[in-house]
Formats: C-alpha cells, sequence, structure tokens
C-alpha cells in the first residue's frame, strides 16, 4: 500500500496558486513603499504656516502676474476692475 502525502512545495500548488503569492507579495510590497512615501513626504516637508498661500485677489494677481501666466497690460486692467469693485461692492 502506498500513502502520497502532498507537502506545501509539492504537487499541491497549482500555477494560479504561484500567481496570486505573485501578486499578493506585489501589492504588498507596493502598499508598504507607499505608505513610507507618503509618510515622508508629510513629516519631511518644509513646515509652512497656513495659510501661507496667496489670500486675497490682488495677492492672486501678483502671482498670476510672477508666474508669467498674465501680462502687464491684464494685470492692469484686472487690478482696475478689483478696485472698482471695492468701491462699489460686489453685484
Amino acid at each position: 500500500m502506498e500513502v502520497t502525502m502532498m507537502y506545501w512545495y509539492g504537487s499541491g500548488m497549482s500555477g494560479w496558486g504561484y500567481v496570486l503569492m505573485t501578486l499578493s507579495m506585489v501589492l504588498f510590497w507596493g502598499l508598504v513603499i507607499t505608505t513610507a512615501v507618503v509618510l515622508g513626504r508629510r513629516f519631511l516637508r518644509e513646515d509652512r504656516p497656513l495659510g501661507s498661500g496667496p489670500t486675497t485677489p490682488e495677492d492672486v494677481l501678483a502671482m498670476r502676474l510672477a508666474h508669467g501666466e498674465i501680462d502687464e497690460d491684464e494685470y492692469e486692467r484686472l487690478m482696475a476692475t478689483l478696485r472698482a469693485r471695492e468701491i462699489t461692492g460686489p453685484r
């Protein structure tokens, strides 16, 4: 009488088992690396005070001019519009 035993690495695992095992390891290490990168960026970045971005419409226009998104003529036109709205109030 012959007894056949199944071992973990023997004939008990098919090709799909190896595929699933490989995919799960790739997903696991991807999650570990992504978590490390996100935490590293959060804790190692420069501490900037909250609200350090442009807060007024004039600041936004100045930033757009500095970045080259608008030219000086458009900047002056938009600033004049903002000043006129400050005097008359919003519509």
